[in-house]
């Protein structure tokens, strides 16, 4: 019998084993110690045989549905590009406290697409290998252009079978064209809530009034096209977090149930104010207690609340077909499924590296909509944009489930071959991860039942909390 290399990790009262596959079961440390000195029994190895974690000859049915399952993990990203990301302004009429690019003034000049920079992004478009097509539209404010956003509606309705449109807007002001242009079906509003009044008006608004206004206009687009029409998110400052309870009831004013709690991500012109010592804990601290809040409003109540970004970790853990957030894939490759286009049709890998070439850290394009993408750089990039061979990583229980982004780790660091367990990245998932595994294996009915909300799994399976002895 042969074994597949398992990676282990203490969580509670056993320890989480997985292999490269992200099969995974809990042990005892007796198990461990068998394990680590080759002093499996009989009746170990024939546990890991029926559990796929072994196999008795290359090329056998366990050694096969091995393989199988680790290229599904890692084959989801290998697809044309169907995801762009267009900036058509950076003008913009806010001032975010945390906003990491180099915003225009809103009566600024020069910062736009010209007639030359749309016609060069819409033959950048139809020269797409796709029928379908996502277009997030970003700035800057991109509704202060929404004559560049219907030219290029317009022409993806004609040129692709399916096309679906996101408007990434501050919606501060709105008038009866904009109300015109979200009246159909294939087009999103993207937006931002931080939490309560006086943190959103803080950090975004600048005003009360402000921010008044602007969820005026808020609760008008959910009247009008639903709240299955807009999404949102809260940017929290760890450090000064917004009350969570009335965070909660901000969102759910607007129906909103799907919540993606993201931390200020010191990036681009953001790190004018730099990291606080200690930021990292209190953040992994905060939303952890936050999912503990969800699971407890969740229980007996038929509304139920997640946290995005957790249950799309849940799921990749469960190894239902989740590798398609750019934020969390194995590998991670930049220049293959989505794309960024700057105000001056300059393309970049990602958001964040638009913003680190806008402040002069590094030049991070990719190509232009004029001449398309260079590949040259898009496969130097891609060299670094896996975690299988990273020493740590090959290590680490959650590596299967994990995923890798350069993009930060050159933003923060300077560099890719930072040792991963130093990396903001890796500390970050470390406590996520250890936080799903908690759950998946905890018996308390309360959680099984948002994590079956969740992952769309009926009954929440009692094998996950056997501990093999």
């Amino acid at each position: 019998m042969h074994t597949w290399p398992l990676r282990f990790r203490d969580v509670g009262d056993a320890v989480v084993m997985s292999n490269e596959a992200g099969a995974w079961f809990r042990a005892s440390h007796d198990f461990v110690d068998r394990y680590a000195s080759a002093r499996l029994t009989e009746e170990d190895e024939t546990f890991l045989l029926a559990t796929g974690l072994a196999f008795e000859k290359a090329g056998d049915l366990s050694f096969t549905s091995h393989a199988y399952r680790w290229s599904v993990r890692r084959t989801a990203a290998n697809r044309s590009i169907d995801y762009v990301i267009l900036v058509p302004t950076l003008r913009c009429n806010l001032s975010c406290s945390y906003c990491q690019v180099s915003r225009a003034a809103e009566n600024a000049t020069g910062y736009d697409w010209n007639e030359e920079t749309l016609a060069a992004v819409l033959r950048f478009l139809d020269g797409l290998e796709t029928e379908r097509v996502q277009i997030e539209f970003q700035g800057g404010e991109p509704l202060l252009r929404l004559d560049l956003l219907n030219a290029v509606r317009d022409f993806c309705r004609r040129r692709f079978k399916q096309s679906r449109f996101v408007v990434c807007s501050n919606f501060q002001i709105v008038d009866e064209a904009i109300w015109a242009f979200f009246d159909a079906d294939d087009t999103q509003l993207s937006t931002s809530i931080d939490g309560d009044v006086g943190t959103h008006s803080r950090q975004r608004t600048g005003s009360e009034a402000a921010t008044a206004a602007f969820l005026g206009n808020l609760e008008a687009f959910v009247a009008r096209f639903g709240a299955g029409r807009v999404s949102a998110l809260p940017t929290i400052d760890p450090t000064s977090p917004p009350d969570l309870e009335k965070l909660l009831s901000n969102y759910g004013r607007f129906g909103i149930r799907s919540i993606y709690l993201r931390p200020i991500n010191r990036q681009g012109f953001a790190r004018r104010r730099p990291e606080a010592e200690g930021e990292l804990q209190a953040w992994n601290a905060l939303h952890g207690a936050f999912i503990d809040r969800l699971v407890d409003l969740n229980f007996g109540s038929d509304e139920v609340l997640e946290e995005y970004y957790f249950s799309h970790l849940l799921r990749r853990i469960l190894g239902r077909g989740a590798n398609g957030h750019v934020d969390i894939r194995n590998p991670n490759p930049v220049g293959t499924n989505y794309v960024v286009v700057d105000y001056d049709g300059v393309l970049y890998p990602t958001d964040e590296a638009r913003m680190m070439s806008r402040v002069g850290q590094i030049d991070l394009s990719i190509g232009n909509v004029r001449d398309g993408l260079d590949y040259s750089t898009v496969d130097q990039l891609n060299a670094a944009s896996f975690n299988d061979l990273d020493p740590d990583c090959q290590h680490c229980a959650y590596q299967p489930f994990c995923g890798v982004d350069l993009i930060d780790d050159i933003s923060r660091y300077g560099r890719v071959d930072l040792p991963r367990h130093q990396t903001y990245f890796c500390r970050r998932h470390i406590a996520l991860f250890d936080k799903a595994f908690e759950m998946i294996t905890s018996p308390d009915p309360k959680v099984q039942h948002s994590l079956s909300k969740w992952t769309g799994v009926e009954h929440w399976p009692a094998g996950f909390r056997e501990v093999r002895a």
